[in-house]
Parts: structure tokens; sequence; C-alpha cells
């Protein structure tokens, strides 16, 4: 009997442990939920498609960043430099469309080069904070740190202080980039959509994604299990590098300059996305779905401050950096509990 007992008791433990996994994994979904009907009843306009499509499409420049912080804070690691990169990619990029116009002309060419140059800059920018971080053996929070500002002083210096502007002739070429749409939805929506499913099946269903968050979780473990570890973090940086170039082409064609304003504090929305969506801050376990909403949070957030005037929007970032607070607060209290 008392074996029976005991069977019984581990059972339903188990059942216990599972329901309380199924809560913890929807608690962002549920928030997002509460946080949308808060909305609707504090602004009529809260759910109109008008507002929602902005609110998404403005959300999908930080969601497309905050995929590959996904992976590098699923890793481990830490990239504080992303809002920094945008702007001196966009400048760049700017600066590189407007020369070769008289080459390529003002159509898709010229548009295809911008596209292919910002992916190859971010993409190089992101493996060169990797190789500093594993190769130097250098903590990734004073490498990113060190590069946003190398990054932010450089854009500053191209600009002269002021700004980089695409030429005017070259605007149309580029606008359907952000505001074209497919089937009635925003082009930035279809691009978040896709890349968010692709980063969901890498990180929890291959090999690669196995990887990362072994690594998070023990670097030496993972080490010690013949799994390449710097290979596997160099190329955290290398896709986050890459996320930062897709979302740079996306936005340069919404205002059509670069300053040295470009960007800022993009990586405090990134990291609390990441972070309110269920990723470990330290590390070890990463969802991309949760990423996904807790972008919409934040986004969802800045726009019932705006609607309603409860509290400047000034203020957005003093309410961002209290939810990463909050949400790392709990993650430690559920890794002590």
């Amino acid at each position: 009997m008392s074996g029976i007992s005991a069977t019984d008791a581990q059972l339903k433990g188990g059942q216990a442990r599972k329901a309380f996994k199924i809560v913890e994994a929807s608690g962002p979904l549920v928030a997002l939920l509460i946080l949308m009907v808060v909305g609707s009843l504090m602004s009529d306009t809260f759910l109109g498609a008008e507002n929602l499509s902005n609110v998404f499409t403005r959300s999908a420049i930080i969601g497309i960043i905050a995929i590959g912080a996904t992976f590098v804070i699923t890793a481990g690691g830490l990239d504080l430099s992303v809002g920094s990169l945008t702007a001196l990619v966009a400048g760049v990029a700017i600066m590189t469309m407007n020369g070769s116009a008289g080459y390529l002309g003002a159509g898709w060419m010229l548009v295809a080069a911008g596209i292919v140059f910002s992916l190859l800059l971010g993409a190089f920018a992101g493996a060169v904070n990797g190789a500093m971080i594993v190769k130097g053996r250098v903590e990734a929070f004073i490498v990113t740190l060190g590069a946003m500002g190398i990054y932010r002083s450089i854009i500053t210096w191209l600009s002269d202080g002021g700004s980089i502007s695409l030429d005017f002739s070259l605007r149309d070429s580029t606008r359907p980039i952000y505001y074209g749409t497919v089937g009635g939805i925003a082009v930035p929506i279809l691009v978040f959509v896709v890349l968010a499913l692709v980063a969901e099946v890498v990180l929890r269903r291959t090999t690669f994604g196995r990887h990362v968050a072994a690594i998070g979780s023990n670097r030496y473990v993972a080490l010690y299990s013949a799994i390449p570890v710097d290979r596997v973090r160099i190329l955290t940086y290398v896709i986050q590098g890459l996320c930062v170039g897709v979302a740079t082409v996306i936005y340069v064609p919404r205002l059509g300059a670069a300053t040295p304003s470009t960007g800022l504090m993009w990586e405090l929305e990134a990291i609390a996305s990441v972070i309110i969506g269920g990723t470990a801050l330290g590390g070890g376990f990463g969802r991309v779905w949760g990423t996904v909403v807790g972008v919409l949070i934040l986004g969802f957030i800045s726009n019932i401050l705006n609607l309603t005037g409860f509290i400047s929007p000034y203020l957005n970032g003093a309410v961002q950096g209290a939810i990463i607070v909050i949400a790392v607060l709990l993650q430690r209290d559920r890794s002590q509990g």
C-alpha cells in the first residue's frame, strides 16, 4: 500500500510540475491579452486596424533585432551595441547607395546592393564582437559596451553631428520595403514573422539550437561534450549582426536618414523583449516565440502611454528598465525556489 501511495504521490507531483510549467510558459501570452484588454478600455482607438498595424510595423524592427538577441542571450552572451550598430549600418548604407546611384541607377539593383551591403556589414560587426569575446577572452559586457561607443562615435563623425540623408531620387525605390504590403499585410510584419518562425525552428529543433542552449547552460560541460563551443558562440553574434542588418534595411526607408540618435536605446528594448518572453538572462534556455510576445508587450505599453497620456512618453525608457528588473527578479525567484 505504501508503495502504491508513493507512486501516486510521484505521479501527482509530476503532473503538478507539468501544469506549473504550462502556466509559466503561457505567462507572457496571458500578460499580452490582459494588456490588450486594458488598452481597449482606456482608448477607443486602441483596437483599431490602423493603430494595430502601426504598432505591429514599428515593433517589427525591434523584434528582428530581438530575435538575434535571443540566440546571444541563450548562449550566455550579451550584446549592448545593437542600437549603435543600427545607426552605423544605416548611415554607411545610405552613403554607399548615394554614391552608387550613378552606376546602378535608382532601381532594384541599387536597392539590392544596399540590402546586401547592410547584411554584410552587420554580419562582419557581429563576427568581430564574437571573436573579441571568444578568442580574445574579454567579457561580452566590456566588448559590446566599447563597440557601442565606437559605432556611435563613427556615425556622429560621418554625419558631422547632423544627419546622413538618402537622396530624394532614390526614396521611391526604397519606400516599398517599409511602406509596402503583401496581401494587405505590411512588409516589415511579414519579414518579422518569417524570421521568427525560422529562428524558432532553428533554436528548438536543430543541433545548432541545442548546442546554443547547452553552452548557455554550462559552457565547460558543453566543451567536454565535443560541442564546438567557440564556433557556436561566434555564430550567435553573427546572427545578431545579420538581424541588425535586416532591421536596418527596413528602417532606412521609413525616415530616409540616419543620425547619431538613430537606434538610441534599442538595445534596452531588445533585451527587455527577450527577458519578458521567458529567455533566461543567464543563458541555457530561450524561446523565440516568447521574444515575439515580449516585443508586442513593450510595443503595446508604449502605444497605450502615447494614446492615453497616462505618463509622459519620455518615460518609456524608465518603464522598460523597470520591466527588465522585475523580469530578472522573477527569474531569480523561480531558480531559487
